[in-house]
């Protein structure tokens, strides 16, 4: 299939756009664009379609809402993990009857009675 017949009639291009920058900017500008295989002129149309297509503010939306359920869930899932920390510190605070930080033997033979 052609390309018109893919995407509509293809406009002729016959506007020109001058700009001017710094040599060694244009240096590189060209190296890139000579590494991607295309031409300035092709990167530079890129650019310049894509700012002028309309901003969609819906796609802002969707993404907050897609990471505030990827955050929920994150937290959901941590809840647990995060109930059993404090769990395991009142236990070891019970069995660290003289509160030194170290339970030793007698604190664990007198917690098993």
């Amino acid at each position: 299939m052609t390309q018109s017949k893919l995407n509509g009639p293809r406009l002729k291009k016959s506007e020109t756009l001058e700009i001017r920058l710094p040599y060694p900017t244009k240096l590189a500008f060209m190296a890139r664009c000579r590494d991607e295989g295309r031409t300035a002129s092709e990167a530079l149309r890129g650019f310049i379609e894509g700012a002028v297509e309309p901003r969609r503010p819906r796609n802002a939306v969707r993404n907050l809402i897609a990471g505030a359920l990827v955050a929920a869930a994150v937290g959901a899932v941590a809840l647990p993990s995060l109930a059993r920390q404090a769990g395991a510190a009142a236990d070891f605070a019970r069995l660290d009857t003289n509160h030194d930080g170290v339970i030793s033997y007698a604190e664990f033979s007198a917690a098993r009675r």
